[in-house]
């Protein structure tokens, strides 16, 4: 979790210094403590000031400035961080951390700390490929460093190439997934189901339904930010692939089922926040159905049921999206589907249900115990529901 974590933010001289004031502004909204250390090229594209307004933090450039809390004892800065992220980071840098060169702030407090490190490249495509650069890019993995980028895009002066400095989200992603190692699912493998699959009726026509695969995504990337191995199946999204997470594509109601039955063998728990279509063609036509006067008949066949096909000793978790007799419909669902858990989303509510950011759910046990929850983030609810996913796994092996 990021809530109060310390994070060191080293931005070193690259064009790409203005997209950390984005990466301060983020972490700063999900409250993140963070210290933003500045060489003195950086200050050449983006001030001390906009990092100090962003982050209502001490910026730190110099290494004797008298106005710094942290600029003689940069031991202190680097003691108290639970994470240094440099970004963008510069070849000079790399090859300074690479060599053990302390001679600016940054670089001191990155060799004083015992805090893992994160470093995101942005550099001309010339210069990262360097054969130089390569190497201390290999040392400093060597190290325990974790790379974010570069990917392949435009860069400054209109080239493209590989340099260009990552995507925000998957900064954040990887920030997430090193702050979460050792988290209370460290060690387990959660396998999560998300989105609504699709059964073709001809090369252009689907049976679907409106699942945006928003609640499934957040549950993986909550189990990822507590440590565990997450095995994300994924039916058709709008939404990109979370960092740190395998994630394999399906289609259809059988793939999937497929895909879960073979990524659960050793897994610790199953939450199927996806919405697999019920039903599917008996016969899918080759080529396109022409609209005719008549009417059309549709012959559907019932798809197999995933959790039949999947091992029962492991720790399953279920939503039910309802419009009517919420409690009362989850609750047979998870007796039916031999649930440990069940969330039970009421889609009438305001901003809940599909294509939202927020869920208003209820949390059901075999108990029929309930815990109703306001309406919050998708996210908030993930971890809700992963509390009791920890609670319900075998104690002696936590």
């Amino acid at each position: 979790m990021i809530r109060e974590k310390n994070i060191v933010l080293g931005v070193t001289g690259s064009i790409a210094a203005y997209k950390a004031v984005e990466l301060a502004s983020k972490l700063t909204k999900e409250e993140a403590i963070v210290t933003v250390v500045m060489t003195s090229s950086a200050k050449e594209f983006v001030t001390p000031m906009t990092f100090r307004t962003i982050t209502q933090q001490s910026v730190v450039s110099e290494m004797f400035d008298p106005a710094s809390e942290f600029s003689v004892a940069h031991i202190a800065l680097a003691e108290r961080a639970d994470l240094v992220v440099i970004a963008p980071a510069t070849a000079n840098v790399m090859a300074k951390l690479a060599c053990g060169i302390a001679d600016d702030m940054l670089c001191c407090t990155v060799l004083a700390t015992k805090a893992p490190v994160i470093i995101a490249p942005a550099m001309h495509s010339n210069m990262y490929e360097n054969q130089v650069t390569q190497e201390n890019v290999s040392n400093l993995k060597a190290r325990g460093f974790t790379f974010v980028g570069p990917t392949y895009g435009r860069l400054a002066g209109g080239a493209y190439g590989l340099g260009r400095f990552a995507e925000i989200e998957d900064i954040l992603g990887t920030i997430h997934q090193v702050l979460g190692r050792g988290g209370d699912l460290a060690g387990r493998r959660i396998v999560v189901s998300a989105g609504g699959t699709r059964e073709t009726i001809d090369p252009v026509r689907i049976i679907g339904n409106r699942s945006s695969g928003k609640m499934g995504y957040a549950v993986a990337e909550a189990a990822r930010d507590r440590g565990a191995d997450v095995f994300l199946v994924s039916a058709p999204t709008a939404l990109n692939s979370p960092v740190g997470i395998e994630v394999a594509q399906v289609e259809t109601t059988i793939q999937m089922r497929d895909a879960i039955v073979n990524s659960t063998v050793q897994a610790d728990a199953l939450i199927m926040a996806a919405a697999p279509s019920d039903f599917r063609p008996v016969s899918t036509a080759e080529s396109k159905i022409k609209r005719k006067a008549e009417k059309i008949t549709l012959e559907l066949v019932e798809n197999p049921d995933i959790l039949g096909a999947v091992r029962s000793d492991l720790i399953r978790v279920g939503f039910a999206a309802e419009s009517e007799n919420v409690v009362e419909n989850a609750t047979e669902k998870l007796k039916r589907k031999n649930l440990d858990l069940i969330a039970a989303n009421d889609i009438t509510a305001t901003d809940s249900g599909f294509d939202v950011d927020t869920n208003k759910v209820v949390i059901i046990d075999r108990e029929g115990n309930l815990d109703d929850l306001p309406l919050m983030s998708k996210y908030e609810v993930a971890n809700r529901i992963l509390d009791k996913v920890v609670e319900l796994l075998p104690k002696e092996s936590v």
